[in-house]
């Protein structure tokens, strides 16, 4: 709910669809209630990959324009990346927020491991935003393993990517360690 929260926060206009496995939408549902979460938005089917879920979620799209994905559970993402991903994507075709690596990098090989130079790299976050039109026909392609992120979909049809400071804050909750990390940020 929070993450949605900081969308709406950005633009209470905004078109908000929330993509959800289909077996978790009723708990979603009795969450909103009982939460009494009012914040507009549409619940799409997840699908067997992120691939697959982005594209279900765009089929809902009922006025597109400018359409930013975002990570569900990324709740720490700022109004202010929000809205600049957002403006970037005014004039830009496709806007990704990033930040520094700061932890040394080692690469792997055959033989070994090796240090590579950390300032050439940049860790992505979402919200990804693109124009709509570009987004659409980059989900019209054939699933690719290669596709980690909307960024990647489009980089494939040959579109360059415009990166943007993300936030620090805005980190992904995928173990039990990143939500004692978000508790503290609460």
């Amino acid at each position: 709910m929070h993450t949605l929260e900081q969308f709406y926060r950005s633009d209470v206009a905004m078109e908000i669809i929330l993509v959800l496995p289909h077996e978790q939408q009723n708990y979603w549902k009795q969450l909103c209630e009982e939460h009494h979460f009012t914040i507009k938005h549409r619940v799409a089917d997840g699908g067997e990959s992120r691939f697959h879920s982005v594209k279900n979620g765009l089929s809902l799209i009922e006025a597109p324009s400018i359409v930013g994905v975002h990570d569900g559970v990324r709740p720490f993402v700022s109004v202010d990346v929000i809205n600049r991903c957002y403006e970037l994507a005014l004039t830009k075709e496709a806007v990704v927020p990033v930040v520094d690596v700061v932890d040394t990098v080692r690469h792997i090989t055959k033989n070994g491991s090796e240090t590579v130079d950390r300032s050439a790299y940049k860790l992505v976050q979402t919200p990804q935003v693109f124009n709509a039109d570009l987004l659409l026909k980059g989900y019209e392609q054939a699933y690719s393993s290669a596709f980690t992120d909307d960024a990647s979909v489009v980089e494939a049809m040959g579109v360059k990517v415009t990166l943007t400071p993300g936030n620090r804050e805005n980190i992904k909750l995928t173990t039990p360690f990143d939500l004692k990390v978000a508790e503290a940020l609460l």
